[in-house]
């Protein structure tokens, strides 16, 4: 088997997962979780990789980017963006996992968009899920994928609230 990697994603309870490139709700436990998942176990010899998409780079606020402490790969077919010293570009998925598994012991993150996340639903090598289940729809038109009956959850989190927005964690392995 190829380097194994892992799904970091937020869905509303229709699995929506952003409307006109951003995220239609703020909620800053899952923005914490989501840094704490992407980073653990990192150190700078090994930093942690995350891939993403251009439409989920460009989403980023400039003062995030690229996510720190990680490894940022961007798929895009466009060879005309240029991006930050450190930043990597991958042109398709496949090459992606191959720039990010040359920093093996490291964790490999799949972070979005929706493109990204249908073919890496699907990839043998997708081993596990860190899904935010937020119990509100929102008004989306990306949306994350049906997940594949393999998944089973192996750990959800107490139901948690920011504002008026429940959510919880769950953390799926594919068995």
């Amino acid at each position: 088997m190829k380097t194994p990697f892992s799904i970091v994603v937020a869905v509303d309870a229709n699995f929506g997962i952003g409307r006109g490139g951003l995220l239609p709700w703020h909620l800053p436990g899952d923005m914490k979780h989501f840094k704490e998942v992407t980073l653990e176990g990192s150190s700078e010899a090994h930093r942690n990789v995350v891939i993403m998409g251009r439409k989920t780079w460009d989403s980023i606020p400039d003062k995030f980017r690229p996510l720190p402490g990680r490894r940022n790969i961007v798929l895009t077919r466009d060879i005309t963006p240029t991006f930050p010293s450190g930043v990597e570009r991958a042109f398709d998925f496949e090459d992606a996992l191959l720039k990010a598994a040359q920093s093996v012991p490291s964790k490999i993150f799949v972070i979005g968009g929706g493109e990204i996340f249908k073919i890496a639903i699907g990839h043998p090598s997708c081993q596990r899920l860190f899904l935010t289940h937020i119990e509100t729809t929102f008004d989306c038109d990306r949306f994350f994928p049906s997940l594949p009956s393999s998944f089973k959850p192996i750990f959800k989190s107490p139901l948690l609230q920011d504002g008026k927005t429940k959510y919880f964690f769950c953390t799926y392995e594919r068995c």
